[in-house]
């Protein structure tokens, strides 16, 4: 069966928002003279801070009563300032236009809430690139579940194997994983750092192979046998 839309995570895949929002923390941490594991903040990554809290941790490590509000709203302050400097990640407007062009339907599926997603979509104008956005807001559970990616597939009225679905993080790729439908990771210069061999294809940017050709890979895939 051939492909016939794309689903695109966003925090990391789109937008390397997740590099500059580690880096904040770490420079946070630095203050209580500490410092924030990237093993122990993969747990949010591609998913929600209910998965893993870096100021409930930092109070852990410390001992310290901590402005929970007053930390998070100057890391979000700090963190969209560097984010706002950054450029979409490579290939992705060369392959959202060439998406178009072959009239692919097109869908992000985030777990970060639409206030998050839209307007930084807006700023990348990018915003009308997609037939469908599905954030946190819209479902009961975000990644490793696969109800974002499930939602966005049936919004956009295509098949599983209609589809490919690009992640950058491990949690992100195991929700495709769950939903059935093919995923290539595209790790970014933190997610690099972790494993995303559980993804159908790794590529070190999106357009590293002709969409063609990756669509065929798909499609392929798609057609064989399932194990039993």
């Amino acid at each position: 069966m051939p492909i016939k839309g794309l689903i695109f995570d966003f925090d990391g895949l789109i937008l390397d928002t997740e590099t500059p929002e580690f880096e904040v923390w770490q420079e946070i941490y630095q203050i209580y003279q500490t410092h924030l594991p990237l093993n122990e903040w993969q747990a949010a990554l591609g998913a929600s801070m209910a998965a893993f809290d870096p100021i409930d941790y930092l109070a852990e490590k410390t001992g310290q009563v901590l402005d929970h509000d007053a930390i998070l709203t100057d890391h979000r302050r700090r963190s969209l300032d560097l984010i706002h400097r950054q450029p979409p990640q490579p290939g992705i407007r060369q392959t959202l236009d060439l998406a178009r062009k072959k009239g692919l339907k097109l869908g992000v599926a985030s777990s970060s809430p639409k206030r998050w997603v839209h307007p930084l979509l807006e700023h990348l104008e990018m915003i009308g690139d997609f037939d469908k956005i599905i954030c946190r807001d819209h479902v009961s559970k975000v990644k490793p579940d696969p109800e974002l990616f499930l939602r966005c597939q049936q919004e956009l009225g295509l098949e599983k194997s209609e589809l490919i679905i690009f992640e950058d993080s491990p949690n992100g790729i195991r929700a495709a994983n769950n939903a059935g439908i093919f995923c290539v990771a595209i790790p970014n210069t933190l997610t690099r750092q972790l494993d995303t061999s559980h993804a159908d294809l790794v590529l070190s940017r999106i357009d590293e192979i002709p969409l063609d050709d990756l669509m065929k890979k798909a499609s392929q895939k798609a057609s064989l046998p399932k194990e039993e």
